[in-house]
């Protein structure tokens, strides 16, 4: 194989178009399709940028007769670890970004189900519907039930588009031949983006108090509709925020998943997995107690705080769970 048909074939495994392989190179796209052409060959400090970028010898690259190897498992540890392929990592990236968009649709959905109700009993409370407060309630209720029903859809398609990749976040991975690479060149791309919207999602969570602090200014202790649209308005913000900050962690995820980094080395995997049964208990039990309080008060404007001090004590509880697990041991 010429080093022409190589190219084609390395750049095509790791999922890049010759945009992509030029932008990373430093060179122009018709250059890429030169040497693909076999018109023009790359200098050497090209084939060594080629090498390192698609995870081969330059000797591959620029002797017909090598053919290329994968690296030999060694250990039993490594023998134990699931194999990524390129095609594999592409896809999954792919999938993380679409879920990434939908999952977070469906979380602001969840957030803004109850604004129509709070709207319509407070407007009814005051006297400015001509509807009854059961009719309130009830288009209310049927909106947040559509909203959520719209949600948990979007829950359940994602959950199964990307059950296929569930390995990468319970096993131990072992990434071939350009796959790291790869996802360390689309991280580092994504990383000023990442931090955009996880900024501006937590700004607009720690600013959502300020439609509360403006009714307090203009309407003091008095309930008026200006102080039921500014617990809309919180939820609104809290909503984008939340969209923002569920979006961006998706992605980032995805990235370290592949690279077994962070939350997904393997130490973390096998201490998640000691909590999985703990986690289900604990997030059921927070669920019916969040449903509860909030049908039995019709408070939706207070109940979502169960959500960020539930999240918080979580950390607290595998943090307790863990310690007692290396106690035992």
């Amino acid at each position: 194989m010429i080093l022409a048909d190589k190219i084609i074939e390395l750049r095509k495994k790791n999922g890049w178009s010759q945009e992509e392989l030029a932008e990373q190179l430093g060179v122009s796209r018709q250059s890429i399709s030169k040497w693909e052409g076999a018109q023009s060959v790359p200098d050497m400090a090209r084939i060594i940028r080629l090498s390192e970028l698609f995870g081969v010898s330059t000797d591959y690259l620029l002797k017909d007769n090598i053919e290329r190897t994968e690296p030999a498992i060694e250990g039993a540890v490594e023998a134990l670890a699931r194999p990524v392929s390129m095609e594999e990592a592409s896809e999954f990236l792919q999938v993380r970004d679409l879920n990434s968009r939908r999952t977070a649709l469906g979380v602001l959905l969840c957030i803004l189900s109850p604004v129509l109700l709070i709207l319509l009993g407070g407007a009814h409370d005051l006297g400015l519907l001509a509807l009854s407060e059961a009719q309130a309630a009830g288009i209310g209720l049927v909106v947040m039930m559509l909203m959520i029903a719209s949600a948990v859809a979007l829950f359940i398609t994602c959950n199964q588009r990307a059950s296929r990749f569930e390995y990468l976040e319970q096993e131990d991975i072992e990434t071939l031949y350009g796959v790291d690479g790869m996802v360390r060149d689309r991280q580092e791309k994504f990383r000023p983006v990442h931090t955009s919207l996880l900024t501006v999602g937590v700004v607009l969570c720690v600013l959502a108090v300020l439609p509360l602090f403006f009714s307090l200014i203009v309407n003091g202790d008095k309930e008026t509709f200006v102080s039921i649209v500014c617990v809309g308005l919180l939820l609104v913000l809290i909503a984008l925020g939340v969209l923002l900050i569920v979006r961006s962690s998706m992605v980032w995820d995805g990235f370290k998943m592949l690279l077994e980094e962070g939350d997904y080395s393997r130490e973390s995997k096998a201490a998640r997995k000691r909590s999985d049964p703990l986690s289900g208990i604990y997030w059921g039990l927070v669920t019916a107690g969040y449903l509860a309080w909030s049908f039995i008060t019709m408070d939706w404007g207070r109940t979502w705080i169960v959500w960020p001090v539930a999240g918080v004590a979580y950390g607290a509880v595998v943090a307790i769970a863990n310690a007692l697990h290396r106690k035992d041991d």
